[in-house]
């Protein structure tokens, strides 16, 4: 293996599945494997997010290439290669998985309660695999973690989740896996043009703009369907609902963010000209998703729901400020999407908090939560204000670069894009005020009781994030701001000499 020093990445990819072989080493009663199952994917979960500290510390935010670069032989007849590395992009992604990680099996050490072996391990491969999807620098590589990514999520939802849990695992399977066939098709014209499935090596190939705009398109449906952008969106509100408060928070939180990674890794600058073209198109749907989204959460009476497409209308924020194409605004939506993994993730365990009382997601159900469960009506109300962009939180900074840099593209887009914020207000606060505010009049919520120590332990890193980036940005941001420079410089030039060779032409 050729490398700079010690296999960090690898190390950090795989520690998880030195989790899964304990646990299957297990023996013994139920109740004694349930137990150590859940210690054992929290300390190898807990390791795993401080190794992804010691790749912060080590990172260096001045340069925007790769670090950390990992590479062995593969399949070399093929130009295919294990190769792995981080920039500024994919680095804070990482150290949102590992972080989300622990806080969702946490969140399940109580709930799950039948084969919490296999939930554990579950979520223990989900882990590599969502971190191998950020650190790969090959592209059959990353469409393994990509694709292997569906497995592990398809067993929660389908095994832990609600009623419907069948439904929405096969639909959520088939949507994402149908996008992904056309993915692979992609990988396999972009090898067959340029001999290589290195990811920094296409970066630099030069496409023709007809094979550009196919790739675009089958990239596209399969980053559309993850993200989700409307109309393709439907699987979302049907897999949150059913999923486990754990998987719902991951599926927020991670997952969804694989949709604009690729576009960001992939679509903008690998094919700039396609890219180019269909940005009026990735504009309109986007604004689509926002004001439809916002106006369908509006409508809603379950909770999840309300926050399933509150998802869809923040990733149309974050699918605008990629496709500006300038630095404003893809900084805008890196730290949209960032901010949207920790708040998201956040509120779907608020809904977790009370569904575990109660068991009804109902928003009817509720109301006057605030006289029985004031520390849990503080703690919502700090991720709601995120939700909606309050200045001080981390929601704001993300949504305003958004906006600057659609600015720069058109005024009405910028108009239209921050209608998510006044409408995101409206159904938030509604949805703050049916369940904290009025009578406590129900029965069964006037012995509910407040926050416990483990619910507070799950809590508190993510208001520590959620200030922390609200307050402080810069430190964030000052990560991928050397890496989006380069970026949208090379965008800039292949633009440019695309342009200049089509003015020779003609």
């Amino acid at each position: 293996m050729n490398q700079a020093g010690f296999p960090l990445l690898s190390m950090l990819t795989f520690l998880p599945l030195v989790g899964v072989a304990i646990i299957l080493t297990i023996r013994g009663e139920e109740a004694v494997v349930a137990s150590n199952a859940r210690w054992t994917a929290l300390w190898t979960s807990l390791l795993t997010a401080l190794l992804s500290v010691v790749l912060w510390a080590k990172f260096d935010p001045s340069d925007g290439g790769f670090q950390f670069v990992e590479t062995a032989e593969w399949l070399p007849a093929w130009g295919i290669t294990y190769k792995m590395g981080v920039d500024g992009i994919s680095l804070l992604f990482v150290m949102l998985a590992t972080v989300l990680t622990p806080i969702c099996i946490l969140a399940a050490w109580e709930t799950i309660q039948s084969r919490v072996r296999e939930f554990m391990i579950a979520f223990l491969v989900l882990e590599t695999m969502m971190v191998g999807v950020f650190a790969s620098l090959d592209f059959v590589l990353f469409y393994m973690f990509f694709e292997g990514v569906l497995i592990p999520m398809y067993l929660i939802i389908g095994i832990w989740g609600g009623p419907r849990r069948v439904y929405a695992a096969i639909k959520f399977f088939l949507y994402t896996l149908a996008g992904s066939l056309l993915l692979l098709l992609a990988v396999l014209a972009m090898w067959s043009a340029a001999g290589t499935t290195d990811i920094p090596t296409l970066m630099t190939h030069a496409f023709s703009p007809r094979v550009q705009t196919w790739l675009f398109l089958a990239l596209f449906a399969s980053f559309a369907v993850k993200v989700p952008m409307w109309p393709l969106h439907t699987w979302l509100p049907d897999a949150h609902v059913e999923a486990p408060t754990s998987g719902s928070v991951i599926l927020a939180g991670v997952l969804i963010k694989m949709g604009a990674y690729g576009f960001l890794r992939f679509s903008v600058p690998m094919l700039p000209d396609a890219s180019q073209e269909f940005a009026p198109f990735i504009f309109a749907i986007s604004v689509i998703a926002v004001i439809y989204a916002s106006l369908v959460a509006l409508a809603q009476t379950d909770m999840k729901k309300l926050i399933a497409y509150s998802s869809v209308a923040h990733m149309g924020i974050v699918t605008i400020g990629i496709f500006t194409f300038n630095a404003q605004g893809i900084s805008g939506a890196l730290f949209q999407m960032l901010s949207h993994g920790v708040v998201s993730g956040a509120l779907f365990l608020c809904v977790g908090v009370v569904y575990d009382r109660i068991h009804t997601r109902e928003i009817a159900r509720y109301g006057g939560l605030s006289d029985r469960m004031p520390a849990y009506a503080i703690t919502f109300m700090l991720f709601t204000m995120a939700s909606i962009g309050l200045p001080g939180t981390a929601g704001f900074a993300g949504e305003v670069l958004v906006l600057v840099g659609s600015l720069k593209i058109s005024l009405w887009l910028s108009l239209l894009g921050g209608m998510g914020m006044i409408l995101g207000a409206a159904y938030m606060l509604w949805l703050y005020r049916r369940m904290m505010f009025g009578a406590l009049d129900k029965i069964d919520l006037k012995g509910i009781l407040d926050l416990s120590p483990r619910e507070i332990a799950i809590f508190a890193p993510l208001v520590l994030l959620t200030l922390w980036m609200g307050i402080y940005p810069s430190s964030f941001t000052g990560f991928f701001e050397a890496s989006v420079g380069r970026m949208v410089d090379h965008h800039q030039a292949a633009i440019g000499a695309a342009t200049k060779l089509a003015g020779v032409l003609r």
